[in-house]
């Protein structure tokens, strides 16, 4: 499929229903593929982490997470399918795997939002496979990870959701995904969280204008001023000298 560069990065031009479809083929493949999203964030990560850039340019797909990444293609005279969020993709995906009886497995926050997060998933999907579940509170080397690994091989998930947080859980991948028994792997940042109740969703209008950042960091200040003020900034200023250079990575 095309992809745009972005700031370095490499984003597929891919909708909802492709990587709908996508994942259909993965699996019916055998094959172990990384689903990875870009949002601004993720941009300025790969910018300065030669480490993360390279695990963006290894998955199989890049979708486009974020509005400002758009904004960005857009500016270079490129055009990227809306935005596909995994906190609202993850019902279709449970649509998806329910009706294919793929199975799931979440990996990521706390103990307890991880178990609240399968619980409504369960609620509402009662038929899905829930292959199994654990918190992100991790030693991710050692015995403890290598623990978690197996629960992972043991239960051969469809589809696995890791949640730790940009980059942790993008290199946490990159190290263990030949160990990992899943065919496709999906970085999930916040969801399970989400998912659970423990974080509030953007309401419908600042979601459908790319203001959900604005929302973030109104219910989060302290942790995430620098990441969007300042981030946003850096990202534009890149893409501004990008596009002066003719549009080149």
């Amino acid at each position: 499929m095309p992809r745009v560069t972005v700031a370095r990065v490499g984003v597929d031009v891919v909708d909802r229903e492709a990587l709908d479809a996508s994942i259909r083929n993965f699996v019916s493949e055998g094959r172990q593929a990384v689903l990875a999203y870009a949002n601004i964030h993720a941009v300025n990560i790969a910018w300065e982490d030669r480490g993360f850039a390279d695990f963006l340019g290894k998955a199989a797909i890049v979708y486009c997470d974020g509005e400002g990444v758009r904004l960005g293609a857009r500016l270079l005279g490129r055009r990227l399918p809306p935005r596909v969020v995994l906190t609202y993709w993850i019902w279709d995906l449970c649509v998806l795997c329910e009706r294919e009886d793929y199975s799931m497995f979440f990996l990521g926050s706390g103990e307890e939002a991880v178990r609240l997060a399968i619980d409504e998933i369960r609620r509402r999907h009662p038929a899905l496979r829930i292959a199994g579940y654990h918190h992100g509170y991790f030693a991710k080397h050692g015995p403890e990870n290598e623990e978690v690994l197996e629960k992972i091989r043991a239960a051969r998930p469809e589809l696995l959701f890791v949640g730790f947080g940009m980059p942790a859980q993008e290199l946490w991948i990159a190290e263990n995904a030949e160990r990992i028994g899943a065919n496709v792997i999906l970085p999930c940042g916040s969801m399970i969280d989400y998912v659970s109740g423990r974080k509030r969703a953007a309401p419908p209008w600042m979601a459908d204008h790319g203001m959900e950042w604005l929302f973030r960091l109104m219910q989060e200040p302290a942790r995430l001023w620098r990441r969007y003020l300042v981030g946003n900034l850096l990202f534009f200023w890149r893409v501004i000298c990008q596009r002066a250079r003719g549009g080149g990575a």
